[in-house]
């Protein structure tokens, strides 16, 4: 259903409202450079900013720039249960093949409420669903055995696994069922998933350099496994200066500066710091992604 390279897309913004010229040739190019899915309207694209109509259109956008050559997973996530539906059904309604749902942010619910959570949106909805745990912003993590019980709900299917603990990672991997997808959610830990079971990336970095992000996939599907570690090991400093400020700044920044859409955020995100700017530039020209 999923695996390899998915690139969680940035949103680019214009005059206020959604690029959608921006926006498909964004999701053309990515297409181009070989990745294996895209992810609109996730944490990379700015989704807790966007209103449900604008959601509907960034889906509907990159699903007709996908036709059929790429899954499109909708992020559709947000902290109260009843809005979440209300996305997921906006999103499926929209060309979404697959649903992103994050746990819920701010409330920090127990293990019992994110089983509660995400058993009302699947029963809503007939669209498979990735669960999404990134505790470092939404702090609440959930742990393995919370997966494992929601792994036998038929239409969820995967989880974004993005809590950077390998070893918790590990043990989802090792309780939930064989066909439940897990894949990564931190650039730096790809290859490392992938070892230890994990069927492919949403990945940040994949904005800016989505050939060689997802090459370190097909390297280890191929079996080049040395390849592909010196190729994870070549991609180390864009990782990491695709979080030298809060995601997404770095990576629409880096976008801007090679010419694919314009600075623009929403509050409350803002344009880089001159410091960090200067970094990230210098970054971007030794991979030769700028002149």
């Amino acid at each position: 259903m999923l695996k390899g390279l998915c690139v969680a897309m940035i949103t680019p913004f214009k005059n206020g409202g959604i690029d959608e010229g921006a926006l498909r040739n964004h999701a053309a190019w990515l297409i181009d450079e070989g990745v294996h899915g895209l992810v609109p309207c996730g944490t990379t694209g700015e989704g807790a900013t966007l209103n449900p109509e604008e959601y509907s259109n960034v889906v509907r956008i990159v699903k007709e720039t996908s036709a059929g050559r790429v899954p499109v997973v909708a992020g559709a996530g947000t902290n109260a249960t009843n809005k979440a539906i209300e996305l997921a059904k906006i999103v499926t309604e929209a060309g979404a093949d697959i649903l992103l749902q994050v746990t819920p942010y701010y409330n920090k619910p127990p293990q019992q409420g994110l089983v509660e959570h995400f058993t009302a949106i699947a029963k809503a909805v007939q669209t498979p669903i990735i669960l999404y745990n990134v505790p470092g912003r939404t702090a609440v993590n959930m742990l393995p055995e919370t997966v494992e019980k929601l792994s036998h709900i038929t239409n969820i299917v995967g989880l974004k696994a993005a809590s950077g603990n390998l070893e918790q990672i590990e043990k989802t991997i090792q309780l939930v069922p064989d066909d439940f997808l897990v894949l990564s959610g931190n650039d730096d830990q790809n290859l490392e998933i992938y070892e230890r079971g994990g069927v492919g990336a949403i990945s940040v970095t994949g904005n800016v350099a989505p050939s060689l992000s997802a090459d370190v996939w097909n390297l280890f599907q191929k079996g080049e496994k040395e390849k592909a570690i010196a190729l994870q090991e070549r991609l180390a400093s864009l990782n990491d200066a695709m979080f030298i400020e809060t995601n997404p700044i770095p990576a629409k920044t880096s976008l801007s500066l090679m010419g694919r859409c314009e600075e623009d955020f929403r509050l409350p995100l803002t344009t880089m710091d001159p410091v960090n700017k200067k970094r990230l530039l210098e970054v971007l020209k030794s991979y030769e992604l700028i002149k």
